[in-house]
């Protein structure tokens, strides 16, 4: 890469990482080190404010009940805020600590993804090596209690926020399950939990499929270790060709995406920004090695592919390296910026937008894959995604491929 930007592109975190990641109804960004934003080229003057002087003086004398100064700043500054984009946020010191568990892929805590479904919280899935695997925790499990506190689906995140602590801590979970009389009652010791963004599996005929669920800081790593478990490893053959599944991923942090695509990679530019001050325009460049030695490579999209995947997917196809096939992607073409404030809160701000190798701006377009497929989103069947061997999408990907060491000409032809 030309520059080490700890940079992130903004995505909106659907399923939320139990105990580890938070909901957030904007977006996730990061930037490291984050420093504070260059003085503004002039000082306003006190009649550039009049306006909101009045409104406030009105509000803090007149309105029914009494608001603390400190609300009314806070509510002023969301308020500008929020009517620049959709992905630009005032983020309190709670919420950017949670942007920061986020972005690091690991947190001390007890390891679930957990989700609200129908007025439970339901365990989507307990982490392997977790506290909470080891104790039993089973996918479709409700959380009813922690440490005797009956949880609440509106407040989903104070759940999360009471099950992580320091590692060596203690917390009780009550747990519900099918079958069982009553409550489980568990015990758990807290621990450093690394949420793992990839998984993999060798699939019939030499061919192999990687998922991608976001893009965290430790996915590049990930990915290789990923990669060296079912590429060419004692008894195995090199693969034939390799499925990057990027369905349903919301993005995340730019410098990972960017590695992810720089696996497959070469040479050339990954992706390109642009903006208003000398930091926020950067290009990035793939660096020699090819993980997979030029296997041919399908990628799988869909409408919840964001931000970083599209990034991927952008990088894979203007380069000819990979075949996209799915739905058109969702169209998040911008990069945020997260710039600490006073008292450990922070502002996520757009400073970027961002273009493909091609020149080519996907914001509010999105992609449109080589090969559309209907119904291509990933599916879920009791909180959990469909098994590899059951999905439509996977299967038509592993088609392709095998048409593909047919002969170009023949994969070409099976596309119609």
């Amino acid at each position: 890469m030309t520059r080490a930007l700890h940079t992130a592109v903004a995505v909106s975190v659907g399923v939320l990482i139990g105990a580890g990641l938070t909901l957030m109804g904007g977006v996730l960004a990061d930037r490291g080190p984050v420093r504070a934003p260059p003085p503004a080229p002039e000082l306003r003057t006190a009649a550039d404010h009049r306006l909101l002087d009045e409104v406030l003086e009105r509000v803090r004398g007149e309105y029914v009940d009494a608001v603390p100064p400190a609300s009314l700043e806070q509510a002023a500054v969301e308020g500008v805020v929020l009517s620049l984009d959709p992905h630009s946020a005032f983020l309190t010191a709670s919420e950017f600590d949670e942007m920061r568990v986020n972005t690091a892929g690991s947190y001390s805590g007890v390891g679930i993804e957990v989700a609200a479904q129908d007025g439970r919280v339901v365990v989507v899935s307990p982490i392997e090596g977790s506290p909470a695997a080891r104790a039993g925790v089973r996918a479709g499990d409700t959380v009813l209690a922690v440490d005797e506190q009956t949880v609440d689906t509106g407040q989903l995140d104070r759940t999360i926020e009471r099950m992580r602590g320091p590692a060596g801590s203690h917390v009780r979970l009550a747990i519900g399950r099918a079958g069982e009389p009553g409550p489980l009652q568990l015990d758990l010791q807290r621990s450093e939990v690394h949420v793992q963004t990839v998984r993999a599996e060798r699939l019939p005929g030499g061919f192999g499929y990687v998922r991608i669920a976001q893009f965290s800081d430790s996915t590049p790593a990930d990915l290789d270790q990923a990669l060296a478990s079912i590429n060419g490893g004692p008894g195995q053959k090199s693969l034939r060709g390799l499925v990057l599944d990027l369905r349903g991923n919301p993005g995340g942090v730019l410098e990972s995406a960017v590695g992810v695509a720089d696996a497959f990679l070469d040479s050339g530019v990954i992706v390109r920004a642009e903006g208003r001050t000398p930091d926020a325009r950067f290009e990035m460049d793939a660096t020699p090695g090819d993980a997979i030695a030029g296997a041919p490579l399908v990628v799988l999209v869909d409408g919840g592919s964001a931000s970083g995947s599209e990034i991927v997917a952008g990088a894979l196809h203007d380069h000819r390296r990979a075949t996209l096939i799915g739905e058109r992607t969702f169209g998040k073409g911008s990069v945020q910026t997260v710039i600490p404030l006073r008292d450990g809160q922070a502002l996520k701000l757009t400073t970027s937008r961002y273009f493909t190798p091609s020149g080519a701006s996907i914001h509010e377009k999105g992609i449109e894959p080589d090969i559309v497929l209907a119904d291509a989103a990933m599916q879920h069947g009791a909180g959990q995604p469909v098994p590899v061997a059951k999905d439509a999408a996977v299967q038509a990907a592993v088609q392709y491929l095998r048409d593909r060491s047919l002969g170009t000409q023949y994969a070409q032809a099976a596309r119609h």
